[in-house]
């Protein structure tokens, strides 16, 4: 399992660092190899599950070079991508009729959509620590020089108490 995911991240971080472009990908299986190859994946052969990784990597990066050319984190689109691409090797069924590329390039859309979903969750998020302005002096302002406070209210209520 571990060198399974171990060959496909190689050769995603390949790709990633132009060290094989889409020309370098291992071509498409035919039909026949590819039920084959489902067909030992789901009674747990590994090697068939890499191969089907390997296989269709090109699909992921030709995904999001089509859909997601502006964007400046395209590593991170094709490694989201990626594990699109394993959870729809994982889930797809050979006797449904679909291709597999159909099948999988609505899996690999899916994950990237989720990904973007869950960034845009975060960026309403705002640091206490966050530089939100600058002072006179030109020194950064963050929220907590805003609430911070030098008064001893609580410890003198503490010393009044005991």
């Amino acid at each position: 399992m571990i060198s399974i995911l171990f060959n496909a991240l190689s050769a995603l971080v390949s790709v990633i660092l132009g060290v094989s472009g889409p020309q370098n990908f291992p071509p498409p299986l035919p039909p026949e190899e590819e039920k084959r190859l489902f067909a030992l994946a789901s009674q747990g052969d590994e090697k068939a599950r890499a191969s089907l990784i390997e296989h269709n990597l090109r699909l992921v990066s030709h995904i999001v070079r089509k859909y997601y050319q502006t964007c400046k984190n395209q590593d991170d689109l094709i490694s989201i991508g990626t594990i699109g691409l394993i959870k729809a090797i994982d889930t797809f069924n050979t006797e449904n009729g679909a291709r597999f590329a159909t099948y999988a390039a609505k899996c690999i859309q899916n994950e990237i959509l989720m990904y973007f979903r869950s960034q845009k969750k975060l960026s309403s998020e705002v640091s206490i620590h966050e530089t939100i302005d600058t002072d006179r002096d030109g020194n950064p302002l963050t929220y907590m020089d805003i609430v911070y406070s030098e008064d001893t209210i609580t410890e003198d209520l503490d010393m009044k108490v005991n």
